[in-house]
């Protein structure tokens, strides 16, 4: 994991930052996770939001960050539990960067407040169930961050044009 200087360096230096979301962000918010759901690459969601079902998806979880790139809004993550009970303990994260600013330090900033914030609420783990492996952008970001690889499931995600790709889970302790 990142230090704090690190994170402060990489917001500097891109000028990322990230935040907590505002009611006024939700139809950029929308539209940034749709774009994500629409490619069929990396989220399991087959279904757009509308600015209805995405007040209530966003409200629903635990915590919304949302990046901004010279003080635009081009990316998110939600962070919510991944279990109950006695595995209430351990998060899960969802990022989406919308495509203009993919490769400018926004996923990466994103990810470290992510692993901030899911402290700060008390969780101990930040878990991913379903990183597809050909996402290797995302897969390298997570190693250089220090996530740990838990294995490969076979066929765990079924792209947009119906062939299946393996997942790879992922952990972080926080």
């Amino acid at each position: 994991m990142s230090s704090g200087k690190n994170i402060l360096e990489v917001r500097m230096k891109n000028n990322v930052t990230v935040r907590s979301m505002r009611q006024d962000d939700l139809s950029r918010l929308v539209a940034i996770w749709n774009e994500i759901v629409g490619d069929g690459v990396a989220f399991p969601q087959e279904d757009a939001l509308t600015l209805e079902s995405g007040k209530s998806f966003f409200e629903s979880q635990s915590y919304v960050g949302v990046g901004e790139l010279q003080g635009k809004v081009v990316g998110l993550y939600v962070l919510h539990p991944n279990n109950v009970g006695r595995c209430g303990h351990l998060c899960n994260t969802s990022y989406a960067v919308t495509s203009t600013a993919r490769g400018r330090g926004v996923g990466e900033a994103l990810v470290n407040d992510s692993l901030k914030k899911g402290k700060a609420l008390g969780f101990r783990i930040l878990q991913f169930n379903a990183v597809v492996e050909s996402n290797e952008s995302a897969r390298r970001l997570y190693h250089k961050l220090g996530f740990i690889q838990l294995g490969v499931i076979p066929g765990g995600f079924r792209m947009k044009d119906g062939h299946y790709e393996n997942i790879c889970p992922y952990y972080h302790l926080l």
